[in-house]
């Protein structure tokens, strides 16, 4: 069957149907998102064009996300996970420059470096389990190496002296809250009709302000 950027996508337990509002908290949830944004570019603060910038970033995140969870269609998808994928890897440079004081060229030579790893870890993890992991997480293991580059970089941060490494890791700690919710969805779906995917979206919002408010921090000290 040839595929089609307009066939329906149905991942998440709260679709019982093609219509464009059959995911309502999942699509309403995406607000958190526009407030996030909204909170993180509020004058009264010192300028910070980069920091503005991850905060509008966060903002096209909900509206890519609020697009799949109405629209349901292949394409949607995209809307949905290639701002996240930007975000995610913008972020670890900007981490790596504000958080550990690398060279611009160190800090992309990095990047790149995490983009590779987070691209084999999946395939890797799951020939080590014996079955695909994405089914098993309900996509879940896609942001692993996300987190793991958190507490990594959060470490890192703090074997330097820099206090906002905690942050980092606290922040960790929300993330594996909300990759949980997401996961869950399906295997709960049964007990609970609408799902935990919407629950996932507040908490990431709140983790991506949290970001931005420890790099903010970070390039102003």
């Amino acid at each position: 069957m040839a595929f089609d950027w307009w066939d329906p996508v149905r991942d998440y337990c709260e679709r019982t149907g093609p219509e464009l509002l059959a995911e309502p908290l999942n699509a309403v949830s995406n607000a958190a998102f526009g407030v996030a944004a909204f909170l993180l570019l509020r004058r009264g603060r010192a300028p910070d064009p980069v920091a503005d910038a991850f905060a509008g970033l966060i903002g096209l995140i909900g509206l890519g996300s609020a697009l799949f969870h109405t629209l349901a269609v292949e394409w949607s998808a995209l809307a949905d996970v290639i701002p996240i994928a930007l975000f995610i890897h913008a972020y670890f440079f900007l981490a790596l420059r504000r958080f550990l004081g690398l060279s611009g060229l160190v800090a992309l030579a990095g990047t790149l470096a995490f983009a590779g790893a987070a691209a084999f870890f999946e395939p890797v993890l799951s020939t080590l389990a014996g079955r695909p992991l994405g089914p098993l997480t309900n996509g879940s293991v896609a942001y692993a190496p996300a987190a793991l580059a958190l507490f990594g970089v959060g470490l890192a941060s703090l074997r330097f002296g820099r206090r906002e490494g905690g942050a980092l890791i606290g922040i960790g700690m929300l993330f594996l809250a909300s990759l949980t919710a997401r996961t869950l969805d399906a295997a709960l779906c049964p007990l609970v009709p609408f799902g935990t995917h919407w629950l996932w979206h507040l908490l990431n919002a709140c983790v991506l302000y949290g970001l931005v408010r420890a790099a903010r921090r970070a390039g102003a000290a």
